[in-house]
């Protein structure tokens, strides 16, 4: 997650000329990689990206080994990169949401049990999970997975970041952001709940220039339509957790830390990304719309 956990890694992985650093947390349930990008230096993939590319291989290898016959799941929380949800559509695999934590998608797993077969899950903030063999975020068993990623993607002639951007250009480039404010004391937590009041009474008409079209309260299970005005039950654990989602595909999640005094807001925009663009470009571009957001919600 920081480079400077990294640091002593990366140092001895430039000398040695590697291609893969891997770091845990000191518990082993959260993993964080780095891999040299075209201009041959280290760099950091965050949560979303490293996620994806564990579900992309897997689902491409089970599909190979003609093991995927309709009867596997995917799963990752509720703001983690939609772009698992197009690589499981595209696959043909079941994929689930979850409120933020493991503990929700390893209840899903025990319900599914016996149903449908659980391939891999995880959220944006490092944790993974592949098989059901643990049902909670694992590093060890992610490292594993992620090293056997890289060492077939370089068997197919290609860097991480190389088979990151075909992954964008087959399915659309997903830029992800996260900004928690922080608000202390008595004070700052009534302040927070006064936000989540006003983004429930008053959401935004517009997003980045385009129209908001629909928003989810998962503290009132509901989900409405903002054209229509139609509302619908969702069947999700109450939490006090807002999302807008646009017409144009961008969406804001909003909730306070559990376990912080902080509010966070979760941005995740998407483009396509053609043969003749690249991907700074279309990165620089979606950069720009999330600034923009962040302006519209007046933060």
């Amino acid at each position: 997650e920081e480079a400077e956990a990294m640091s002593l890694a990366l140092k001895k992985a430039a000398e040695i000329d590697a291609d893969l650093v891997m770091a845990t947390d000191p518990d082993a349930d959260r993993v964080g990689i780095a891999a040299k990008n075209k201009n041959g230096e280290f760099q950091l993939l965050n949560g979303n990206q490293t996620g994806t590319l564990l579900i992309y291989y897997l689902l491409r290898k089970w599909q190979e080994n003609k093991k995927l016959d309709g009867k596997q799941f995917v799963v990752k929380t509720i703001v983690t990169t939609d772009l698992i949800k197009r690589i499981a559509d595209h696959f043909k695999v079941t994929s689930y949401d979850t409120l933020t934590g493991f503990k929700y998608i390893a209840e899903l797993i025990k319900e599914l049990e016996g149903k449908s077969k659980f391939i891999a899950g995880g959220e944006e903030s490092y944790g993974y999970l592949v098989g059901d063999s643990v049902r909670d975020k694992d590093a060890v068993a992610s490292c594993a997975m992620i090293a056997e990623m890289a060492a077939w993607a370089k068997s197919e002639g290609l860097s991480v970041f190389d088979l990151m951007e075909n992954i964008y250009r087959q399915f659309g480039f997903f830029l992800e952001s996260l900004k928690s404010i922080t608000k202390k004391g008595k004070a700052g937590a009534e302040e927070i709940q006064q936000m989540m009041v006003k983004f429930r009474q008053a959401p935004p008409s517009t997003l980045g220039g385009s129209k908001v079209v629909k928003l989810i309260d998962y503290q009132s299970s509901t989900e409405k339509d903002l054209t229509t005005g139609k509302e619908m039950p969702i069947d999700y654990p109450k939490s006090n957790v807002l999302q807008f989602f646009t017409e144009d595909e961008s969406k804001v999640s909003i909730r306070p830390s559990g376990t912080e005094p902080k509010i966070k807001f979760y941005f995740s925009v998407n483009d396509t990304l053609d043969e003749s663009e690249s991907v700074n470009d279309v990165k620089k571009k979606l950069e720009g719309k999330i600034n923009s957001i962040i302006s519209d919600l007046g933060l």
